[in-house]
């Protein structure tokens, strides 16, 4: 497996920097301490998110009798309408509808860290498809850990972006984070396209034989 394409992929897919608009909205009215404690939990919690999609991801789908070759068509179909989001300078996984819902939980006392900071705005549905689809191509012990690791060089950039969240609306203004947010959208276009192509020869390897021509 090339271990590089899912670091890539959630990279793109969770884009930080495009969340940084949403970071400073919910936490305009904090304190250093409040807006540190809300970065430390949403780096956290992003790790948390990906690191269990890598181990017991796979053992979830399978205890709903799911076939990956399914999972990765579903799962590419879900990155790819992602990708369309982003490349319209909108969250990969979101919608407005989940920024309100997750607004009115943090209003109930829930933490924005985790929602919607971290749930959908930087994790969901498309990142944990990734990471399943990915952890199922390991062949040994340490290309899990591999995956997993990555769950911390993601924690590790929130932290980051988060951190500089103020200087880097400042740098690249909102022009500036759109085109980063349609460019990362164009990558992960492309390796929807691939994960489709993947799971459907699975699911229907006539098709190989057509492709191959």
């Amino acid at each position: 497996m090339d271990l590089l394409k899912p670091l890539i992929a959630l990279l793109a897919i969770v884009n930080p920097i495009g969340v940084v608009p949403f970071f400073l909205h919910f936490t305009q009215n904090f304190n250093r301490q409040q807006r540190q404690r809300t970065i430390r939990v949403s780096a956290f919690s992003a790790f948390t998110v990906i690191a269990v999609s890598a181990i017991a991801g796979l053992k979830i789908i399978e205890f709903f009798g799911i076939s990956i070759a399914s999972f990765q068509v579903g799962g590419g179909t879900l990155l790819l309408m992602s990708s369309l989001h982003m490349l319209n300078a909108q969250q990969a996984e979101s919608r407005e509808g989940d920024v309100t819902e997750g607004q009115a939980k943090a209003d109930a006392g829930d933490s924005i860290a985790v929602v919607p900071l971290t749930i959908p705005l930087l994790t969901g549905p498309a990142t944990i498809s990734t990471m399943v689809i990915y952890a199922e191509k390991t062949r040994s012990l340490w290309e899990h850990a591999v995956l997993v690791g990555y769950g911390v060089v993601i924690g590790l950039a929130t932290f980051i972006v988060f951190s500089a969240s103020s200087r880097i609306a400042r740098v690249l203004g909102h022009t500036g984070i759109n085109v980063m947010t349609r460019l990362m959208g164009l990558i992960l276009a492309a390796m929807a396209v691939e994960l489709l192509a993947d799971g459907l020869v699975k699911l229907f390897p006539v098709l190989a034989s057509h492709l191959a021509r």
